[in-house]
């Protein structure tokens, strides 16, 4: 029986806003949807030529939004 994960495995730069939110979800402390993601896309959030999301990008965009807001 084969893994999926074994056929394309995850890559931090080329993320499905699915993948990206279950693994942020996983790792953080607060739950992260689709929709979430897709606000702050909405909002300025840079992707990817396809669509995907490198988290490292999104990341960088985060600490900028915060920094702009005075978190």
């Amino acid at each position: 029986m084969s893994d999926d994960r074994e056929k394309s495995p995850l890559s931090p730069t080329a993320m499905s806003l699915r993948d990206a939110a279950r693994l942020l979800t996983r790792t953080g402390g607060d739950p992260v949807s689709e929709d979430m993601l897709q606000a702050d896309i909405d909002a300025g959030a840079p992707v990817n030529a396809d669509g995907t999301l490198n988290l490292v990008h999104y990341a960088a965009w985060l600490v900028k939004e915060m920094s702009r807001r005075g978190d």
